[in-house]
Parts: structure tokens; sequence; C-alpha cells
């Protein structure tokens, strides 16, 4: 099982490098091939091949044993393998490791004060801030009701129970049964956690949330070897929520500046489309179940 609490940058390299020869076909890369073969990819030599490496080299890189790679190398390898932006940059940052760095005991994450004040301002738009490490730092009413309302609403504010949408996803049943493609939605949010990992390696707060969920959930182990890598701004959610039924929201997340990895997720839907009818639902169930709450609470007592 790998995870970045056991493994070496240059192991990572290795594992990154194999699982993507694996994924290439011979068909997709050009290649002719003939008789029976044994692995599921391109052989190690073809990629060298391909990649105008030698085979003793290439065997190094992907054995864990040299990430001593040049910038022409990588190149001409992310080529070979015919990566996405992402991949590439992903595939760099694990030959480029940042200078290490003594881990020191993690400090909670805060909202920056312009995050707050945008997330304030989106009344009509399911939002939440996001830490580094997926931690939901803060979100608005209407987010809070789409993706968490079995939750208080107060949980961001304590760093100690402050819910975490990747540990959510695998080890919380109402979270799960939320997403109706579920098996899609935990493949995009490991990936995207990877794709975090490989750029914050001396994080140890992300290092103990990828061990714990790797010892908790066999399904995250399972995508976590697989070395999938995504960078994930915009895309589709496909939702089933107890209150408004079936609905599809276009999410964006936008990275905010000088925040170190924090973003914004916003949800949104066409205007006139029944999932933005939805959201509208569950906007006014919302703020009828406010108006009783706070007349329940001003009531007279008797």
């Amino acid at each position: 099982m790998s995870t970045i609490t056991s493994t070496t940058p240059a192991s990572e390299l290795g594992e990154f490098l194999r699982t993507r020869r694996d994924a290439l076909s011979p068909e997709a890369a050009g290649i002719v091939s003939y008789g029976m073969r044994r692995v599921p990819g391109l052989r190690r030599e073809e990629l060298a091949q391909l990649a105008g490496v030698s085979v003793a080299y290439y065997t190094r890189l992907e054995q864990g044993q040299s990430i001593a790679a040049s910038d022409s190398i990588l190149d001409a390898l992310a080529r070979a393998l015919q990566l996405r932006d992402d991949e590439r940059t992903h595939l760099f940052e694990l030959a480029r490791p940042r200078p290490s760095r003594r881990r020191r005991a993690p400090r909670p994450e805060q909202a920056t004060p312009g995050g707050l004040q945008l997330l304030d301002a989106m009344t009509d738009v399911p939002a939440l801030i996001l830490g580094r490490r997926s931690d939901v730092l803060a979100w608005n009413r209407l987010g809070h009701a789409l993706l968490a309302g079995h939750l208080a609403f107060d949980a961001p504010q304590d760093p100690a129970q402050r819910p975490n949408v990747v540990r959510m996803l695998f080890l919380d049943p109402h979270t799960r049964e939320l997403y109706r493609n579920w098996d899609a939605e935990a493949a995009l949010v490991v990936a995207s956690l990877r794709f975090v990992a490989a750029h914050y390696p001396d994080d140890r707060a992300l290092a103990e949330l990828v061990g714990e969920l790797s010892m908790n959930s066999p399904e995250f182990a399972a995508l976590w070897a697989k070395h999938g890598v995504k960078l994930c701004s915009s895309g589709t959610k496909r939702l089933h929520h107890p209150e408004v039924g079936d609905l599809d929201t276009h999410y964006q997340a936008l990275h905010l500046p000088d925040a170190d990895g924090q973003r914004l997720l916003t949800h949104t839907a066409p205007r006139g489309s029944s999932s933005s009818n939805a959201l509208r639902l569950l906007d006014d169930a919302m703020t009828v179940g406010a108006a009783s709450e706070l007349a329940s609470e001003s009531a007279p007592s008797q």
C-alpha cells in the first residue's frame, strides 16, 4: 500500500511512471504489438524507446533508484506517456521535490478575511472555503444545507472537529449517499488529493490524513495506490439530496490569493433548470426552518 508517510520522492516518482506506463496501451502509443503480452500497457523498453532514453536509465527511475532526471528527459517521458497538463506538473514535482524541512506539529488553518468576506456575500450560491487538506474552514448557509445538512453549521469553527470533505466521502454514510456517482466522485477526490500531496510533501497533517484513510477505507487505499492525478478546478456534481432529490451542480474551485492552498468552492446550476429549481427549494426550506427556529427561541417560556 502506498502512502506519503512511508515512501520517498524517488519511489513516488517510480510508482507514478509505472502506473502511467501500465495505463497506456501499445495501440494508443502507436506501437505495433505481436503475440501475447504479459503486461497491460507498454513494456519498459518500449517506453524508453519512445522517450529516447536508455532502458537501464529508465529502469532506475522506475525502481526509485534515481530522481536526477533533466527537464528534457521529463518532457520526453511526459510526451511518450501522453500525460495531461496536470499530470505533467505532478511528474515534475515528484522529480523536483522541495528541500525537505523538519515536520512540525500542524497548525490549524484559518480562512482568510478576504475569503470569508467573499463567502458572506454569496447568499444565493452554495459555497464553502476549503483548506489545502480539504478541511472545511467555513461554509455559507446554502453550502452547508446542500452538502452537509446533517452536521452542525458551526462545525468548521472547531479545528479539532471540523469536517473534511475527503474523510466524509469515504467514512460518512450520509455523504456517501449524497453522490449518485460515488465511484467516479471518489476517484476524482483521491486524484486531487494526490496532486496536492506532491505539492506539499512536508505537510504532516496531510500525511496523517492519507494514513488514516488508507487504514480505514480499503476503497481509498486502492484508489491511492493507482497514482491517479488530477487538478480539479471545475466539473459537475451529480447529487441526490435527501430534501430536494436529484440535481446536478456545476462546481468551480477558485484558488484564493496568498492563502497557501485555500480555495473557494461554489455550486451553481443553469437558470430555469430543474437543478436550479431544486437549489431554490432548498434555499426556501432553509429560510423557513431558520425563521421557525428564531420564532421558537423568541417565544416566551410558559
